[in-house]
This record gives structure tokens, C-alpha cells and sequence, in this order.
């Protein structure tokens, strides 16, 4: 069996190639040739079902197994999450309120708006994701069962696809060009290692903090979903298309992460 800096080095490296998932997802944003309000509001929606059931599935579900584990018990499992997921949608409230930022369509909100860029509380939310998983991958390995570590590492970079997806096609709606989505959907990312070396590194610490970085991160990702993009989406003329896409990113997520999770 490994051990030390063997593990560590492998925790690391193994959600570096998990985190390359997003990339090889937000390379489909090359293959949309134009947008129209109609695909707009179907692709956004799409990405807000991605991020749905991701934040079901990938982060307040294992959450609350992480908890179970450390505390014994279910209730308190769930109290700590329901906790971290209210904090991590105060944070985004607080940044919503206070930085300078626009909406997705409807334009300028909040002091300033000329001095950032509209979509980065988006990305926030999305590298707060990856950051707990890239945690879960480091863990898994730290613990020495490298094939958990493997697999674990393997079905979260198959995850990442359609996320990597969805952030490039939600930055190129809002006029970014395909290449700044790409680079900036890469960089969401690779957020992900860094979270492989902090878990794989300091399991001690890390392995603890597990359930209430998963709640945060879903309650920063479901904030965005409710406040920006359903809103933004039903704001015209395709409030069904949109809410059956947002269905049908929410089933594929859903299939992804039950069967590779």
C-alpha cells in the first residue's frame, strides 16, 4: 500500500485529470454557431438543471453522508449541512449586495457595475463546486484504498463534462467571446486540484470540514439557480422551453451522478 507523499501526489494529480473534465465539456461551446433568445434561454436553463441536480447528488447527499460518518448520527448530519447550505447562500447574498455586478440579461445592478464583470459570481458558485469534490477525490486517496480513490476521481471528471458545458455556454450568452468561455469554463476546473492536495494533505482537518463545504457550496450554487438564472430565463417569451430544459439538464446530471457517483 502507498503512503505519504505517494498518496498525496496521486490525490492531487488524480483530481487535476477530474477537473480536466470541465475542460473537455467546455470544448463543445466551439461547435454553437450562433444564439438566438430562444437557444439563450434553452442553454441557460439547461445549465441551471446541470447545476440542480448537481447540487442534490454531488454535494448535499454526500454531505450528509460525510456527516452521518463522523457523527453517528442523521439528524445532526443534516443539521450541519442545511447550516453550511444557509451560509453559502448568505455569502452569495452578501457578494450580491455588495459587489458590483449584472444580471445576466436584464442588465446593471448594485454600485459600480462598470468595475466587474457580470458573470462572476457565477463562476464563484461553480468553483465552489469543484473545490469539495476535488476534496472527496484527495480524501478517498489519503484513506489508502487507491482504487476507491481512482474511481471516485474517474465518475466526478465524467460529471464535470456537461458542467464543463453548461459554464462555457452561459459566459458565450452573455458576450463572452468562445474563447474567453472556454479558458474561463477550464479554470472553474482546475479549482478542483487544489482541493485534491488540501484533502489528500490534511485528511485530518479536511475530512471533517467535508459536510460543511458540501452545504456551502450548494447553497452558493442554488442561490445563483434561483436568484439569476430562472429568473433571468422566464423574464421572455420561452418560460416553458425553458423550464423543460432546465428538466433536461436536470435528468442528465442526475443520471451522471447516480450511476458514476
Amino acid at each position: 500500500m502507498l503512503e505519504g507523499w505517494n498518496l498525496i501526489v496521486l490525490g492531487a494529480t488524480a483530481s487535476l485529470v477530474a477537473g480536466m473534465g470541465t475542460g473537455l465539456g467546455a470544448l463543445g461551446v466551439f461547435f454553437v454557431t450562433s444564439l438566438s433568445s430562444r437557444l439563450e434561454d434553452g442553454l441557460l436553463s439547461a445549465a441551471a438543471g446541470v447545476m440542480l441536480a448537481a447540487s442534490f447528488f454531488s454535494l448535499l447527499l454526500p454531505g450528509i453522508e460525510y456527516g452521518e460518518q463522523l457523527t453517528g448520527t442523521a439528524w445532526l448530519a443534516v443539521l450541519i449541512v442545511s447550516v453550511g447550505l444557509i451560509m453559502g447562500a448568505l455569502a452569495l447574498y452578501i457578494l450580491h449586495q455588495n459587489l458590483p455586478h449584472e444580471h445576466f440579461i436584464s442588465g446593471p445592478d448594485g454600485p459600480s457595475p462598470e468595475r466587474i464583470r457580470r458573470i462572476w459570481l457565477f463562476i464563484f458558485a461553480i468553483a465552489l463546486h469543484n473545490f469539495p469534490e476535488g476534496m472527496a477525490v484527495g480524501v478517498g486517496f489519503a484513506g489508502g484504498n487507491v482504487g476507491n480513490g481512482l474511481a471516485l476521481a474517474a465518475g466526478i471528471g465524467l460529471q464535470n463534462i456537461p458542467e464543463g458545458l453548461a459554464v462555457a455556454v452561459s459566459l458565450l450568452a452573455i458576450g463572452h467571446s468562445r474563447t474567453q468561455a472556454f479558458g474561463i469554463a477550464l479554470l472553474t476546473g482546475l479549482v478542483e486540484p487544489f482541493g485534491g492536495l488540501f484533502g489528500s494533505s490534511m485528511v485530518w482537518l479536511a475530512q471533517p470540514l467535508m459536510p460543511w463545504t458540501l452545504g456551502f457550496a450548494a447553497g452558493a450554487m442554488l442561490f445563483i439557480i434561483s436568484d439569476e438564472i430562472i429568473p433571468e430565463t422566464h423574464r421572455g417569451h420561452y418560460k416553458t422551453l425553458a423550464t423543460f430544459s432546465l428538466m433536461a439538464g436536470f435528468v442528465v446530471m442526475m443520471f451522471l451522478d447516480a450511476t458514476l457517483g
